[in-house]
Protein backbone atom coordinates (compact mmCIF):
# COMPACT_ATOMS: atom_id res chain seq x y z
CA UNK A 1 0.00 0.00 0.00
CA UNK A 2 1.40 3.12 -1.32
CA UNK A 3 1.42 6.69 0.75
CA UNK A 4 -1.56 7.91 -1.98
CA UNK A 5 -3.55 4.92 -0.62
CA UNK A 6 -3.08 5.28 3.00
CA UNK A 7 -4.35 9.13 2.28
CA UNK A 8 -7.49 7.97 0.55
CA UNK A 9 -7.93 5.58 3.17
CA UNK A 10 -7.38 8.31 5.80
CA UNK A 11 -10.10 10.89 4.05
CA UNK A 12 -13.03 8.16 3.82
CA UNK A 13 -12.61 7.20 6.94
CA UNK A 14 -12.70 10.76 8.12
CA UNK A 15 -15.52 12.23 5.86
CA UNK A 16 -17.24 8.92 7.11
CA UNK A 17 -16.98 9.55 10.68
CA UNK A 18 -18.17 13.46 10.30
CA UNK A 19 -20.88 13.24 8.35
CA UNK A 20 -24.04 11.22 9.09
CA UNK A 21 -25.26 8.75 6.36
CA UNK A 22 -27.63 10.12 4.20
CA UNK A 23 -31.26 7.96 5.20
CA UNK A 24 -30.71 8.20 9.08
CA UNK A 25 -33.58 9.75 11.11
CA UNK A 26 -32.10 12.89 13.16
CA UNK A 27 -33.94 13.33 16.12
CA UNK A 28 -34.10 17.34 16.53
CA UNK A 29 -33.62 19.17 20.24
CA UNK A 30 -36.84 21.44 18.75
CA UNK A 31 -39.43 21.02 16.63
CA UNK A 32 -39.26 24.17 14.61
CA UNK A 33 -42.83 24.11 12.84
CA UNK A 34 -45.06 24.18 16.05
CA UNK A 35 -43.40 27.96 16.82
CA UNK A 36 -44.05 28.81 13.23
CA UNK A 37 -47.74 27.67 13.11
CA UNK A 38 -47.95 30.27 16.31
CA UNK A 39 -46.46 33.22 14.95
CA UNK A 40 -47.97 33.05 11.59
CA UNK A 41 -51.83 32.42 14.48
CA UNK A 42 -50.57 35.55 15.76
CA UNK A 43 -52.44 39.04 15.26
CA UNK A 44 -50.07 41.29 13.16
CA UNK A 45 -48.87 44.94 15.27
CA UNK A 46 -50.71 47.97 14.67
CA UNK A 47 -48.50 50.08 12.55
CA UNK A 48 -46.62 52.49 14.36
CA UNK A 49 -46.35 56.30 14.25
CA UNK A 50 -43.60 56.57 12.26
CA UNK A 51 -45.67 55.46 9.02
CA UNK A 52 -48.81 57.60 9.79
CA UNK A 53 -46.09 60.35 10.07
CA UNK A 54 -44.60 59.28 6.37
CA UNK A 55 -47.92 58.86 5.09
CA UNK A 56 -48.90 62.11 6.29
CA UNK A 57 -45.37 64.19 5.16
CA UNK A 58 -46.34 62.11 1.78
CA UNK A 59 -49.86 64.10 1.57
CA UNK A 60 -48.37 67.07 2.57
CA UNK A 61 -45.70 66.72 -0.37
CA UNK A 62 -48.15 66.12 -3.12
CA UNK A 63 -50.48 68.45 -2.04
CA UNK A 64 -47.90 71.61 -1.76
CA UNK A 65 -46.23 70.40 -4.98
CA UNK A 66 -48.60 68.43 -7.30
CA UNK A 67 -45.89 67.97 -10.56
CA UNK A 68 -44.14 66.06 -7.88
CA UNK A 69 -46.74 63.07 -8.70
CA UNK A 70 -44.91 61.43 -11.33
CA UNK A 71 -41.41 61.63 -9.47
CA UNK A 72 -42.73 59.96 -6.69
CA UNK A 73 -44.57 56.74 -8.70
CA UNK A 74 -41.42 56.89 -10.86
CA UNK A 75 -39.45 56.00 -7.20
CA UNK A 76 -42.11 53.05 -6.62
Amino acid sequence: MNAHDQDESLMKKLLQQSLPPVGAEQQHEQDLWPAMLRRLDRKPASTPWFDWALLAGLAGVVALFPTAIPVLLYYL
